[in-house]
């Protein structure tokens, strides 16, 4: 089962797959975006600030992730207080990336408007922990 998720939710060409239907969504995510996600965007991820090109709001398989480096097979996530009633369907969402060969980062909003050099920080290090290992730069 998991060999058919992994194989789904890719192209021949490696490229990652998503229903066509969440291209639309993406772009109106991207434009009623929260405050912390603008905060994300325009502080720390835009711009190859941390050394890696950055997309925000990726369609991958089913879901819309925040922002995704194809580089490093990072999705970066940023939870609101909405998030607190969805723990079960996060969970859910983030296996079904690490089948896609993904890791997934999590912030909280409060956190990126209020200790965002924290979370630069913070991301940095995971970005540099991720761009050694071996199996760096696969999706």
């Amino acid at each position: 089962m998991k060999n058919n998720i992994v194989f789904e939710a890719r192209t021949s060409r490696n490229f990652l797959k998503y229903r066509s239907s969440l291209r639309e969504i993406a772009r109106k995510n991207r434009s009623f975006e929260t405050e912390a996600e603008k905060v994300m965007w325009d502080v720390i991820l835009r711009d190859k600030r941390m050394g890696y090109k950055f997309t925000r709001q990726k369609p991958i398989g089913r879901f819309v992730v925040d922002f995704y480096c194809s580089k490093l097979s990072l999705v970066v996530e940023i939870d609101g207080s909405s998030h607190d009633s969805k723990l079960e369907r996060d969970k859910l969402r983030d296996k079904y990336l690490k089948q896609c060969g993904l890791t997934t980062i999590r912030y909280i909003n409060s956190d990126v408007l209020t200790k965002t050099l924290f979370v630069e920080s913070n991301l940095r290090k995971k970005i540099e922990q991720l761009s050694s290992h071996p199996c760096q730069g696969r999706g």
